[in-house]
């Protein structure tokens, strides 16, 4: 076995890959929030390909951690010299790199510090997998809550901010009062148009302080849009486990993902990028298809099978699609439903990359969970679910598929499975929800009255009878049951 870090990695098994380019020669041009898994799985493997042909040395990574789970990775990659190793699994085959373009990271609590590297010439990129949850958008409406107490005490705070956007605002302060070009803002996180929802953000906030710093950041600071893809479980014992028995590495926070991975960028980097359609990225002029088709397909696709499957006691992602009841649900749902209102995407073919979204979701060797699945059911369903419910009814189509994920979902925010097992608590208003759901076995309207989550779709009578029946089915007859009877087409009026 070999412990990773910089000392050792001479020293790693011929078959594991290793950078392929001096790190010490390497300097920060990227400052990076949340360094989570997707993030070493994502954008530093698109650095580290660029690095390995001897480009983009001076675009190396500096993490930043803001919130005190930060403060576990920073322990763990600050131990192994901010190595990562990549475990990239197709259903026939594992490969092993240890990837570098990380170079150092900030500890959460160290405002002066972030600030401080965040106002250096040298950085021209600030980046960011923050979670769709952790974009202060009112779900109702859509848009950035300045009410927020945490946006709130930023505002009363500038010197001491404690948020992502707080601290950007300031960074970018501090470079508009030395004279210094702004950095460009990447958000990398499924939302849509999440670069306009940055912007968003960070104006937002300024204008809580100073309507002419908000006009400044409006008109100066780039935010491009992008989409991003990639499935990358959490890692857990299983994954470390298997790291160092298959091959040979002892990693404190290796990463497992699958060998697809994907990056639609718009070209808005005014202090320069690196050139990462060398890596594979895909810039455009317009994400917005891409992303929608994303979002709606892939992201949708994902809580079409998450809470059945909950709710059935299923594990992994993988055993689910290997349930003919639960991937015939998908597949139904996203062929009838949500892909014949996804607008065009250039160059794609909706029902094949479908269908490549079946064999990722089919894939044995990634380990995803059912639980990462329905994390945050309350954030992700406005932005995954309940675009496609709005756009049918807009036309006049039916939902009977889409009311009936709607209404899995309020059966799982009741807390327990069909066998009768305890679900754990997962989403930030999980008592909120949990009431709502058991309210609404009674009376199904009590779930669509949260209306920061559904708005004015619960006032929609097709939809609401929808969800209404589906609901009461599920009650009655058991997950299983209403989804044989979905498939039978006997869940519509």
């Amino acid at each position: 076995m070999v412990t990773l870090n910089e000392a050792n990695l001479g020293k790693l098994p011929d078959r594991v890959g290793r950078p392929a380019y001096d790190r010490s020669r390497l300097s920060a041009g990227i400052a990076h929030f949340g360094v989570g898994n997707f993030h070493r799985a994502h954008q530093a493997v698109y650095l580290d390909r660029l690095m390995s042909e001897r480009l983009a040395h001076d675009f190396a990574i500096v993490g930043i951690g803001t919130r005190p789970a930060d403060r576990a990775v920073y322990e763990a990659l600050g131990g192994q010299d901010w190595l990562t190793t990549v475990v990239e699994q197709s259903a026939e085959r594992s490969t092993a790199r240890v990837i570098g373009p990380m170079i150092g990271m900030i500890a959460p609590g160290e405002t002066g510090a972030i600030l401080a590297r965040l106002a250096e010439p040298a950085i021209r990129i600030v980046s960011m997998t923050i979670t769709e949850g952790g974009y202060f958008i009112d779900p109702a409406t859509g848009r950035f809550d300045p009410r927020h107490p945490e946006i709130a005490a930023d505002a009363a705070n500038p010197r001491d901010p404690k948020t992502v956007f707080g601290l950007i605002l300031a960074g970018l302060e501090r470079r508009r009062a030395a004279g210094l070009p702004p950095f460009t803002v990447v958000s990398c996180d499924n939302l849509p148009h999440n670069g306009d929802v940055t912007r968003a953000a960070v104006t937002g906030l300024a204008a809580l302080r100073d309507g002419g710093l908000a006009d400044w950041v409006r008109a100066e600071v780039a935010f491009p849009n992008g989409m991003v893809d990639r499935i990358t479980p959490a890692t857990g014992q299983r994954e470390r486990e298997l790291l160092a028995r298959e091959f040979g590495v002892v990693d404190a926070w290796p990463v497992f993902c699958e060998d697809f991975v994907q990056w639609v960028l718009e070209d808005r980097f005014p202090l320069g990028r690196p050139p990462l359609e060398r890596a594979g990225v895909q810039f455009v002029p317009d994400v917005a298809p891409f992303e929608l088709m994303k979002l709606r397909i892939l992201n949708g696709g994902h809580a079409t099978i998450a809470y059945p499957s909950a709710l059935l006691d299923i594990h992994f992602v993988h055993e689910a699609m290997a349930t003919p009841l639960v991937r015939d649900f998908l597949r139904k749902l996203e062929t009838e439903e949500i892909i014949p209102v996804v607008p065009p995407v250039p160059g794609t073919d909706l029902h094949d990359y479908f269908a490549l979204i079946e064999r990722r979701f089919a894939n044995p060797k990634i380990g995803d969970t059912i639980a990462r699945l329905c994390l945050d059911g309350s954030n992700r369903q406005p932005k995954f679910i309940l675009p496609s419910t709005r756009d049918r009814l807009a036309r006049g189509l039916p939902v009977p598929g889409l009311a009936l994920e709607s209404a899995l979902w309020c059966r799982y925010c009741a807390l327990v499975t069909d066998s009768g097992a305890e679900i754990a608590p997962n989403d930030e208003g999980w008592e909120r929800l949990r009431a709502a759901a058991l309210a609404a076995k009674r009376e199904p309207g009590a779930f669509l009255a949260l209306t920061d989550i559904f708005g004015d779709l619960g006032r929609a009578p097709a939809f609401a009878a929808a969800f209404g029946r589906a609901l009461e089915a599920l009650w009655r007859d058991g997950t299983r049951r209403t989804l044989e009877r979905y498939l039978a087409d006997e869940l519509r009026a």
